[in-house]
């Protein structure tokens, strides 16, 4: 969700690769849904493992909630984003993920600006 956000926010200023530390076997239905909403890309994504080698490349890892871990190497700065969970709130469903498309695309577009503002 993060990525695709980025890519919106951000278009082709910053470069955005995605993956997952325990990824699953297909996208979620309901986060492509809301993704798709608000015009956010999901096309050519999948569930994919952290690539060590682009690992090596990045300048920022963004993980998505506590229990994500990367082990980056010297230099990589790891950044977690602890989302807000709706379901702790008994929120479910397509409700749930707008919730959560928003904390994120908040974050995203905090990160895009920082980013953006440090090329200048």
């Amino acid at each position: 969700m993060a990525a695709a956000l980025m890519r919106k926010t951000a278009s082709d200023r910053i470069v955005v690769h995605s993956a997952g530390t325990a990824p699953g076997s297909s996208l979620n239905a309901l986060s492509m849904q809301v993704l798709e909403e608000v015009g956010a890309p999901t096309a050519g994504e999948y569930p994919k493992p952290i690539d060590p080698q682009l690992l090596s490349e990045v300048d920022l890892v963004v993980t998505l909630g506590g229990e994500a871990h990367v082990d980056a190497p010297a230099g990589v700065v790891v950044e977690n984003w602890d989302t807000d969970e709706p379901s702790d709130r008994g929120i479910d469903g397509i409700e749930r993920m707008r919730l959560v498309r928003g904390d994120i695309a908040t974050r995203v577009d905090e990160l895009a600006t920082r980013l953006l503002d440090a090329t200048r």
